[in-house]
């Protein structure tokens, strides 16, 4: 049975001139008969049909395949020379150097003042809140001074005496001692002179004329010492004792002063680091305050652009909060020295280049302008 198969289909395929098909079913073609041979040569074609057809198909697919990978290439590439061409527009816009402006972008800044406490103490009173707008000496804060005061009273006991010393110095002593010593002064004189002419009479011996000598002598210093009054190294020590203790009371005082914490500058409360009843020791920080009325802007140009930049001259600032409303700015400040540009800065040149930092002062009278936020200068070129 096989070896009819075997031939039977050999002579198919020679007839056919197809390649040799395979049958789904089990049972070959029976052999002999004009009928089963076109029975087969139509099973043959229909196979031959079938396998060209899938050839064609699978030759469409690989072909199709490659013409979308090579549109997707030709597709991406145009995307991402477009997007170049984007980036180098959007970078050409942003500087817009063209010859009569110069714009650079930069960060808004304020004039901050951390307020400290001097001298430790309770935090008595506080008399501000965070947002709360204060004037140049106004009182933040009030500590505890009551140990400074105690403090106060003993060293301005120690001023009174120690200028009742200095006093008592200038003046000299009481004419009653003056008159006392000099009343001993004669006596000890008399006493000597009779002494004298009892020893020429052999009446006292050496020893009491020796001591009547003595006599004489302390009470002679004593006499020229009350006439004389104090020495001048005696008046000078009192004086300096008197300044030592005038300067410890006003150390004292200014740390009682200090217990109240004022505004150095008229800002803005924008911290408070401190709440009432906590213990503030000295340099604790207290509030912090800003001056939102007057702005600061620092841009970097590169070298050449600075000598179109003039100390004192006008700008426009433009925020992208009010894109349509003009800041007037002043130029003051422009660095002498050439710096790397900082990392946070961009420009219109290499990033190695050097570059010169220019500073503006902004006018925010009514505190449109905020601390931190990104801002776009423009300097007009004078022609």
């Amino acid at each position: 049975m096989n070896k009819t198969r075997s031939t039977v289909e050999s002579r198919v395929m020679k007839q056919s001139n197809h390649p040799r098909p395979r049958f789904a079913g089990s049972t070959p073609p029976c052999q002999g008969g004009k009928k089963n041979k076109a029975r087969t040569e139509e099973l043959s074609r229909e196979m031959f049909v079938r396998l060209t057809k899938g050839d064609a198909a699978r030759s469409l697919s690989r072909r199709g395949l490659s013409f979308l990978g090579s549109a997707s290439k030709y597709v991406f590439h145009a995307g991402l020379s477009f997007l170049f061409l984007l980036l180098f527009i959007g970078i050409s816009g942003c500087n817009n150097n063209d010859g009569t402006t110069i714009t650079e972008s930069g960060t808004l800044e304020a004039t901050e003042v951390t307020v400290s406490a001097q001298v430790g103490g309770t935090v008595k009173q506080l008399r501000i809140d965070e947002g709360a707008a204060v004037s140049e000496g106004d009182t933040l804060a009030v500590l505890d001074a009551t140990d400074l005061v105690l403090q106060l009273r003993q060293a301005e006991a120690g001023i009174a005496m120690a200028e009742a010393q200095l006093k008592l110095a200038l003046e000299g002593m009481r004419k009653e001692d003056v008159v006392q010593a000099e009343a001993n002064f004669n006596n000890a004189q008399s006493d000597l002179r009779r002494m004298e002419e009892l020893f020429a009479a052999q009446g006292v011996s050496q020893k009491q004329l020796e001591d009547a000598r003595t006599r004489f002598t302390v009470a002679q210093q004593t006499y020229e010492k009350a006439k004389a009054g104090s020495r001048q190294e005696e008046i000078a020590l009192a004086r300096s004792s008197r300044d030592q203790a005038s300067a410890v009371a006003a150390a004292i005082r200014k740390k009682v002063g200090d217990c109240y914490i004022l505004a150095p500058i008229a800002g803005t409360v924008t911290k408070r680091y401190i709440e009432r009843g906590e213990l503030a020791g000295p340099g604790m920080a207290i509030v912090k305050l800003s001056n939102l009325q007057e702005m600061t802007l620092t841009v970097y140009l590169p070298e050449a652009d600075i000598p179109n930049i003039q100390l004192g001259g006008n700008a426009q600032i433009r925020i992208d909060a009010f894109p349509e409303r003009n800041f007037d700015g002043t130029v003051v400040f422009i660095s002498p020295t050439a710096e790397f540009t900082p990392k946070n800065i961009q420009t219109r040149d290499e990033r190695t280049k050097l570059v010169f930092g220019v500073k503006l002062r902004v006018a925010n009278p009514d505190g449109s302008l905020k601390a931190g936020i990104p801002a776009d200068v423009t300097f007009t070129l004078s022609r």
